[in-house]
């Protein structure tokens, strides 16, 4: 089959992770009288009926059954569909087929441009690709829809790490840390998986091949809202799942403003946008607090964290967070040594906010000047 691409599938190293192994050939074209634009609120292209233009694109020639599945996979998970289209090339006109965005999109401002998207997007999107095809079975499009969020999320998560110094510890070559084997991914929102590894040894030599487990979890912004001209904090108090599994007989836990950094979206930006939406509260100084690992031993969980200032009037505690995101979230202001009573007697059991209690015991008298 014959598919023509208008988008990101013009990305070489994209349409091959999306297609698969096969040989694939492409053939310059473009679609008459219509463009492409960046999608409303979005980075990726969207492609509309414009009388004279010209869109440039692809035609990917000969794609097998097995790959176009692929390709329809992807693409429909987003409602997207194969249709016929005329396309010209220095050979003539043809026709191929072209994946057709559904109805009630929109196209955002300006032209569409595929170097722009490469320089910025094309290494977390192909680490989203490679996510989505390790998947066995690979989900319906419905199910991928709802994963997908999360998906792009790990993906950014991938493409943001990158390395703290080594003054004192290890500092790895190439090949000192190898995984090899992986099973597919388990689990439609966080992801769990087995793998083997082999890694250096401080002798010099290699370790036998090493089963293990990991669990991919999120980047996340983590934010202790905090009053220095009345040395009051925030903290939210909601349910959660890791105590109740643990039989925890109390899940209800006091933590900082948290919440997971999107896709194309930096840490800071998630700080100040789950400020807003958990609390109500606009922070004018976000203080970096330090970023670590929670539990490197089995998770990829990585957490920024910050102590925000902002204005806590109220004294009483009050309601927040989002109803359409189940979000059932119960506030509590409070003096910064109540905090710390609580986080003595036992009462704060969560680590960022213990954290991020004695990262600012250590800074009071620093933040209440600025």
């Amino acid at each position: 089959m014959d598919i023509f691409v208008y988008g990101t599938l013009r990305s070489h190293a994209l349409m091959a992770a999306v297609a698969g192994q096969g040989s694939m050939v492409p053939v310059a074209a473009n679609l008459p009288d219509f463009a492409v634009y960046p999608l409303s609120g979005n980075v990726v292209p969207f492609i509309q009926p414009k009388d004279g233009a010209m869109a440039p694109g692809l035609i990917w020639e000969n794609l097998t059954a097995t790959q176009v599945a692929r390709l329809d996979a992807y693409e429909g998970a987003f409602g997207y569909t194969l249709q016929d289209v005329s396309v010209s090339t220095s050979d003539g006109t043809r026709t191929a087929q072209c994946y057709m965005p559904p109805a009630g999109l929109g196209a955002g401002a300006g032209a569409w441009s595929l170097d722009v998207w490469e320089a910025d997007h094309l290494a977390p999107a192909l680490l989203g690709a490679q996510e989505v095809f390790s998947l066995d079975p690979l989900p319906d499009h419905a199910t991928l829809r709802r994963m997908w969020p999360m998906i792009e999320a790990r993906a950014w998560s991938k493409h943001r790490a990158a390395g703290a110094p080594a003054t004192r510890r290890f500092a790895p070559s190439k090949g000192d840390f190898e995984i090899a084997d992986a099973d597919p991914p388990v689990g439609r929102f966080f992801s769990f998986q087995s793998m083997n590894v082999r890694h250096r040894k401080f002798s010099g030599a290699q370790t036998d091949v090493l089963r293990r487990e990991g669990f991919f979890g999120i980047d996340a912004a983590i934010v202790l809202p905090y009053d220095p001209q009345r040395d009051r904090v925030l903290l939210v108090e909601q349910a959660r799942m890791g105590p109740a599994l643990r039989r925890d007989p109390n899940p209800w836990m006091l933590e900082p403003v948290a919440g997971i950094v999107d896709a194309r979206e930096t840490p800071e930006e998630a700080a100040r946008r789950e400020g807003r939406e958990e609390a109500g509260l606009t922070f004018r100084v976000l203080e970096p607090a330090g970023q670590f690992y929670v539990s490197p031993g089995a998770s990829t969980d990585y957490f920024y964290t910050y102590v925000g200032l902002c204005d806590l009037p109220q004294t009483d505690p009050y309601l927040g967070g989002l109803p359409d995101e189940a979000e059932d979230l119960r506030l509590h202001p409070m003096s910064l040594n109540e905090a710390m009573a609580l986080a003595d007697s036992g009462e704060i059991a969560t680590g960022p906010a213990l954290f991020l209690l004695y990262w600012l015991l250590r800074h009071r008298a620093r933040l209440a000047a600025l």
